[in-house]
């Protein structure tokens, strides 16, 4: 699936889930692909979000690796964003890490 056909319902699909990821719970890019239909598609998860228009008031910082991380490079603007308003939604860092098992959204939980 290219950047280009990426199909819609997929689409309305991941903006869906990710308007869904509880203030204070974290999702993972394949987690969302998988939950959308598509499971090995975490990079077009990825994609669809670095996309996303500028106004969106979809909680995109809520999305992250399956290994906890921020995507972003570390010394980033847009990492020191995302990591600022999981930290004002009570999400805690160790290690600049986020533990899954706590933090992770169970959809319908």
């Amino acid at each position: 699936m290219s950047s280009s056909n990426i199909d819609d319902a997929f689409k309305e699909r991941v903006y869906t889930l990710i308007g869904s990821i509880p203030a204070g719970q974290v999702a993972a890019y394949g987690q969302l692909a998988k939950l959308a239909g598509f499971a090995n598609q975490s990079r077009a998860v990825g994609r669809l979000l670095k996309n996303l228009p500028e106004q969106s008031s979809l909680p995109w910082h809520r999305v992250i690796n399956s290994q906890g991380k921020i995507s972003f490079p570390e010394e980033s603007e847009k990492h020191f964003q995302q990591r600022r308003l999981l930290e004002s939604e009570g999400v805690f860092f160790k290690n600049n890490k986020v533990s899954m098992k706590k933090y992770q959204w169970l959809e319908n939980s």
